[in-house]
């Protein structure tokens, strides 16, 4: 994980270079290092080893992993009998149950932060509660949150979907996506509260997730162009932009350093870096110095 706050920038043959301020949080989270880990351990024993999946969101270290004989598979059934990895963001029980009754030994990589949620929205059904999950609808961490939630849990992605349902007179219980902010969802927990019986609320909202906001948010108004860097396939990523474009500097979201182009800069003395969670130390830092080069 990357945990700084540092200014570069120098002057060269009377030319000055963009000076590059990284965010006091960026990068690799506990959740993402855990998965990885256990990954690149298993891969050390030679033998056959898949993930259900992207193992995390992040499509050059998924490639790495792929580099050193780790296959990315879309079903249990390509997994051809050998290990199977459970990607950090979890998958659907019914899923991970199928995996088992086929024989397959599995590497559950599910972060313990989102294994958090499954617990808590397990207890919150069986005590009787509609489960809501606020989050992104389709994202797998969200699906495989429902799955553990029953099949009369909801998902809402925005507080104007909550008016699309009738509250009056439910017991509702609230669990959020792990990457959300507290913003989205303090503002779907308070309407829902406008008309249901009853509303308990927790937010799962991971620390990680939340410092890397509350770092980018601080960042963003002090520099003249911020750089996020991560998947685009990644929710808590594309959080990061979403607060940085909300801060009114222009905003890149980008996965490498040669996407960066000069005239993005042109003018300006000093941008901003930050990285979702899932982003490596390695990429942050050609990230970095691709900048200081403009």
């Amino acid at each position: 994980m990357v945990h700084r706050s540092r200014l570069c920038g120098c002057v060269l043959m009377g030319r000055l270079i963009v000076k590059v301020i990284i965010a006091d949080q960026a990068g690799v989270c506990f959740g993402v290092k855990r998965a990885l880990d256990l990954v690149q351990s298993e891969a050390e024993k030679g033998e056959g080893l898949a993930t259900l999946g992207p193992l995390i969101h992040n499509p050059q270290v998924v490639a790495d992993l792929e580099a050193k004989g780790v296959r990315v598979v879309k079903s249990l059934a390509d997994a051809d009998g050998g290990a199977i990895v459970m990607p950090s963001h979890g998958v659907p029980r019914d899923v991970m149950k199928s995996a088992e009754d086929a024989g397959l030994r599995v590497i559950d990589a599910t972060c313990p932060f989102v294994a958090n949620v499954h617990r808590r929205v397990e207890t919150l059904a069986s005590e009787g509660y509609l489960v809501v999950v606020v989050g992104d609808t389709g994202h797998s961490e969200v699906k495989a949150i429902k799955s553990a939630a029953g099949d009369e849990a909801i998902v809402i992605s925005s507080p104007e979907e909550v008016d699309g349902y009738d509250w009056s007179g439910k017991r509702v219980g609230v669990v959020s996506q792990t990457t959300q902010t507290p913003e989205r969802f303090g503002e779907v927990v308070g309407k829902i509260a406008e008309s249901a019986k009853e509303v308990v609320a927790f937010n799962t909202i991971c620390y990680a997730t939340h410092d890397r906001q509350s770092a980018a948010h601080a960042l963003a108004p002090r520099v003249e162009g911020m750089f996020v860097v991560g998947g685009r396939n990644s929710a808590n990523t594309n959080r990061l932009a979403e607060i940085c474009r909300q801060s009114g500097v222009p905003t890149y979201h980008i996965e490498t350093a040669d996407e960066i182009q000069g005239d993005w800069v042109r003018g300006m003395e000093t941008v901003g870096l930050t990285a979702g969670a899932s982003t490596p130390a390695w990429i942050i830092d050609e990230v970095k110095a691709r900048l200081e080069e403009l």
